[in-house]
């Protein structure tokens, strides 16, 4: 049984997670029928989506740990950063995830998982190189919020519609082009059909879990900064890490790029300029200006005046 943590509850967040969750069921079923009259085979449409869905849903710590190189590390092996998360699960009166590391030089950090006992809190090893204790402390709080207002999970179900309605994209192309659409109108015209809806689904999804995950990076700042007790903290490693992102090889912010939504602060390079209303996360100075507020109520004089 999942224990209630002391992260301060947001009833904002958990509202947003609800409206979103019930938009995109709603997108969802649509899809699904749509595909099924398109497709003219409810059997395969429904096997097929809902054996993505659990794949996903269950195997998402895996598949994120996959992706970015992360292998989970016993106390023994990494006893300081075990150490941290130890105190943290403490003072928040939480389970402890497993604890994974990812080798890479982006500095960044994710939590993974279906529940509060299935969760996976990952960091880079370009992270906890380029931070303090105090700052390695805080990024963690906010990744272990994460996964106390369940918002990790909610991320992880409502991502499943874009994943799916994308890989249909690419599966009606490539029959398209390699299949016998070319000698069947009718064929032809169908996969036309499938591209569009599919397409759509995509970017109401997209926008969806956007809007969602920006609410849910300042809720978890704010619930870090008040269970830490060191806005601060956070606030220069915000700063410290959105700053060296800029440096990151190419190569390696492609890799992450898909995990924008999971991550920290968002995997973007130099020169990226993305209108809010496509970014996974706020602006840095929205972000910093938040928790310069937690601090003058706290009395954390550092982060009020940066």
């Amino acid at each position: 049984m999942t224990r209630v943590s002391r992260f301060e509850p947001d009833r904002q967040l958990t509202v947003r997670m609800g409206i979103t969750m019930f938009l995109l069921g709603l997108v969802y079923v649509g899809f699904v029928a749509a595909l099924i009259v398109l497709l003219k085979s409810t059997a395969l449409v429904v096997v097929v989506a809902a054996g993505l869905l659990v794949a996903q849903f269950w195997y998402s710590d895996r598949i994120a740990l996959f992706a970015m190189h992360g292998e989970l590390v016993t106390p023994e092996e990494e006893p300081e950063l075990h150490a941290l998360v130890d105190r943290l699960c403490a003072t928040a009166d939480m389970p402890k995830p497993r604890v994974a590391l990812s080798r890479m030089d982006l500095p960044n950090a994710f939590a993974t998982g279906r529940n509060a006992d299935n969760a996976v809190l990952c960091i880079t090893t370009g992270l906890r190189r380029r931070l303090t204790t105090e700052e390695l402390e805080g990024v963690l709080a906010h990744e272990l919020s994460h996964v106390a207002h369940r918002d990790v999970a909610v991320i992880t179900i409502a991502s499943f519609l874009g994943v799916l309605a994308g890989l249909l994209v690419r599966f009606t192309f490539y029959s398209g082009v390699f299949g016998g659409a070319r000698r069947d109108q009718n064929a032809a015209a169908a996969i036309a059909v499938v591209m569009g809806v599919s397409a759509l689904v995509y970017a109401l999804s997209f926008l969806l879990i956007r809007a969602l995950s920006r609410y849910r990076e300042l809720a978890a700042d704010r619930a870090a900064a008040l269970l830490t007790g060191k806005p601060s903290a956070l606030a220069s490693a915000l700063t410290k890490v959105t700053g060296d992102i800029a440096r990151i090889p190419t190569q390696d912010l492609r890799t992450a790029q898909a995990f924008n939504a999971f991550f920290f602060t968002p995997a973007l390079g130099s020169g990226a300029t993305l209108a809010d209303l496509f970014s996974t996360h706020p602006t840095l100075e929205r972000r910093l200006d938040a928790l310069a507020e937690i601090a003058a109520r706290l009395g954390d004089g550092a982060a009020a005046e940066g």
